[in-house]
């Protein structure tokens, strides 16, 4: 990340620097999960970490958070370090959680000896199930009240293995009515007789991640530990774990907005699953997402670099449009891939009026490249020019011939001009077909004639020394922009025709071009010739194409040649829909159990399904719901949460980390007591998210208390009634439609305090 750009998480090493904190250095880490590949989410928070420490002269270390011995493998930690320095950064140091397995073990027996943790007896489903709900505090475990001795006795004798696997775990003793369900006396350690890959059988009790990820952070003097927003809820435990061990100046979590892309998943989960299902070809398929796959695609570290830089870092989630990463990765290879011509599908043309064979002056780039300011890429020479052979055999794309064109066909037409790239203008003078009448060959001469003006220009490769190629045609690997919004599940989004092998012809520099080279074929995209696929035949990829054709068809250029779908029934419409979204919560809601239990407090209380899901699903407005709804209505925190904060969020841009939820719960209080009016109540909350503040002082400061005596609202009421006598004449003569102008008179002259029950039962007592 540049050093120039600035954003919330700078400005908060800068703040830290200023006042001296960790003596003014800046120490960040990555730390993955060694179970799977990364993928371009992670690659922009490799860009971020790695970014901050070169910029703030700091360190940055690659961490392998490897707490979970039955997920995790070799192959993966050394794939992600490959990633890490394939994107251009050398880690500080290369560490491990593993290799401080045993001073967490003394930590934790440290916190039961303070009684700040205990063994518990029960399974992981009782745990589970005493956890309690966003708004019903938990049931404390009946092994709670063990002694602090009986604890550590039972510890060491989980450590020596004495117990079978779920037998027993180690939670920390907090708080089982905390707000914050993390907090609910959290496990620390499980019992586990599995092989790690490091550390060999010598445990049979593992960390669990949220007791390892903070204190290795603190054994590492990290700085600034930056995470996703999903761990905000985490933060809490955290500095309970690192204030509870004496850490004097413990590291300082910052959550920033992840990456997710239309047209993509970020879940090593399903990439597992079609990974071994064979619908991809490994983890490093070029269809994938991940770092391992975009490389073996042909994208470029710098191309990744410069979209994270450009998308840079943001408080609230998001989703980027993938054409925004196909763009910088096109604008990479424009100034680096030199032009090549080759012929995918193609039809033979027999040259006439060609006294002998030419060779024609290629430029590799064309002049819009050549006349960029600045200095080519390390490597490329921007005015450099190839010579390619013509014949009198030609092959040429079938799609650049038409022998009935379509009106604005700009290219080879039966008696028609083109110019052959880099070459002479030829006319079309004779057409060849098969039996079926399918074009076999065309006939076509040169035309010498300085005035001719051919219609187009084609590419075109020479039959006599051209070499066949094979083209790896990669497109998106989901076919919708939100995979599993449908139906539920992923696999039915995923796109049939996201590789098509194409055969071809192309000239012979292709061929010169060795393994790790990348070209551009002019008129079908950006290709990369991997390693990987060097054998016998010459193996093209495709990087990404010319023009975001994906763009093309969600605006309609490219229309659909299905028939029109007869009309449904509307009804039945919904009914699919709410199906299909029910399907989808359900699947959510297996790997998400915290979700769903705040998902049923809040439609319990009333809140909307709709609004349920938008809390249930995010941790922080989770959070945010819990510490409101002790101060209000459940139901109507939600509802207020998801229609009126959400939005005003969006509307700023802004993240609901750090909202004050106390204060959020007192504002809806008082909108469902009458004191303040709806209205009223969103000018309150861009206070209070502007400033601060209570927001009953708020509303009084501002006089924007809602009026709900009837004594002073009769007299507006008249004094309404007074102002419009046609309009409540008219009123009672049947136009109905009158009682709303009336009462918005009412809302005007009280500008806006009237309580709207009140002033609508006078105003309608005295209309009669």
């Amino acid at each position: 990340m540049s050093s120039e750009g600035t954003n919330f998480i700078r400005a908060r090493i800068d703040a830290d620097r200023a006042v001296g904190r960790h003596g003014g250095a800046v120490r960040t880490r990555f730390p993955p999960e060694p179970n799977g590949y990364l993928h371009i989410g992670h690659a922009k928070s490799i860009c971020l970490n790695f970014g901050l420490a070169r910029d703030y002269a700091g360190t940055c270390n690659l961490r392998f958070d490897d707490t979970n011995p039955t997920t995790e493998d070799p192959e993966f930690v050394d794939g992600i370090l490959a990633d890490v320095r394939w994107l251009g950064f050398e880690p500080d140091a290369v560490l491990y959680a593993s290799d401080y397995f045993e001073q967490l073990y003394l930590w934790a027996e440290q916190l039961v000896r303070d009684g700040k943790a205990y063994v518990d007896d029960q399974d992981l489903e009782e745990i589970r199930a005493t956890r309690g709900t966003v708004t019903e505090a938990g049931t404390p475990s009946p092994c709670r009240g063990r002694s602090p001795a009986e604890n550590l006795d039972l510890l060491r004798r989980m450590r020596a293995g004495e117990f079978v696997d779920g037998a027993k775990v180690l939670r920390a003793k907090i708080d089982m009515a905390h707000p914050n369900m993390k907090m609910r006396d959290p496990l620390m350690y499980r019992i586990r007789h599995a092989h790690h890959y490091r550390t060999g059988d010598a445990w049979c009790i593992y960390p669990m991640y949220d007791w390892a990820h903070g204190q290795s952070d603190a054994l590492e003097r990290i700085t600034h530990s930056i995470c996703t927003l999903e761990f905000a809820n985490n933060r809490e435990l955290y500095d309970w774990f690192t204030e509870a061990l004496g850490f004097e100046e413990p590291p300082k979590q910052l959550e920033f907005a992840r990456l997710n892309l239309t047209y993509l998943v970020m879940s090593k989960r399903f990439f597992k699953r079609i990974v071994e299902e064979g619908r991809v070809d490994g983890w490093d398929d070029p269809r994938m997402p991940t770092i391992a796959g975009l490389r073996r695609r042909g994208v470029t570290p710098e191309a990744i670099r410069a979209f994270a830089e450009h998308v840079g870092v943001a408080k609230a989630n998001s989703t980027v449009d993938l054409g925004l990463l196909e763009w910088f990765v096109r604008d990479d290879l424009n100034r680096k891939a030199p032009r090549r011509m080759a012929v995918l599908d193609p039809l033979e043309v027999e040259l006439t009026g060609l006294p002998a064979p030419l060779a024609l002056d290629a430029p590799e780039f064309p002049r819009d490249v050549r006349d960029l300011p600045g200095a080519p890429p390390e490597g490329v020479d921007w005015q450099a020019v190839r010579t390619v052979s013509m014949g009198s055999r030609l092959l040429i794309e079938r799609s650049d011939f038409a022998a009935e064109p379509p009106p604005g066909f700009r290219r080879l037409v039966p008696g028609g001009l083109v110019r052959l790239r880099h070459g002479p203008v030829v006319r079309c003078d004779a057409v060849e077909r098969d039996a079926a009448g399918e074009v076999t060959r065309l006939r076509c001469a040169v035309v010498d004639d300085p005035e001719a003006r051919p219609r187009g220009v084609i590419h075109w490769v020479d039959a006599a020394s051209a070499v066949r190629v094979k083209v790896k045609l990669y497109d998106r690997l989901f076919a919708v922009p939100s995979p599993g919004e449908r139906t539920g599940e992923l696999l039915d989004d995923l796109n049939p025709h996201s590789l098509v092998v194409a055969d071809g012809w192309a000239e012979p520099s292709v061929a010169a071009a060795g393994p790790g080279s990348r070209l551009q074929l002019e008129r079908h995209g950006y290709v990369y010739r991997a390693p990987q696929d060097e054998g016998a035949d010459l193996v093209l990829t495709l990087v990404v194409g010319l023009k975001d054709v994906w763009a093309a068809k969600e605006e309609g250029v490219v229309l659909s040649d299905e028939p029109e779908e007869d009309e449904v029934d509307p009804a039945q419409v919904a009914a699919e829909q709410a199906r299909i979204k029910a399907d989808a919560r359900t699947a959510h809601f297996l790997e998400h159990p915290d979700a769903e239990s705040a998902f049923t407090a809040l439609t319990t209380a009333g809140a909307s399904d709709d609004a349920a899901w938008t809390i249930a699903t995010d941790a922080t407005l989770r959070s945010l719901a819990e510490t409101a709804s002790a101060h209000a209505p459940p139901g109507a925190v939600g509802t207020w949460i998801a229609n009126v904060l959400v939005n005003e969020l969006k509307m700023r841009e802004a993240s609901a980390e750090g909202v004050d939820g106390v204060a959020l719960g007192r504002l809806v209080a008082l909108v469902e007591d009458g004191t303040l009016s709806a209205a009223l109540g969103k000018k309150v909350l861009a206070v209070i998210l502007d400033e601060g503040g209570d927001p009953r002082a708020i509303a009084e400061a501002r006089g924007w208390v809602q009026v709900s005596d009837a004594a002073a609202l009769e007299a507006v009421v008249d004094a309404v009634l007074a102002a419009h006598p046609d309009e409540v004449a008219r009123y009672r003569a049947g136009e109905a439609k009158l009682a709303g102008f009336l009462m918005g008179q009412v809302m005007k002259a009280s500008k806006g305090k009237a309580n709207p029950g009140v002033a609508r039962g006078l105003l309608d007592a005295k209309l009669g």
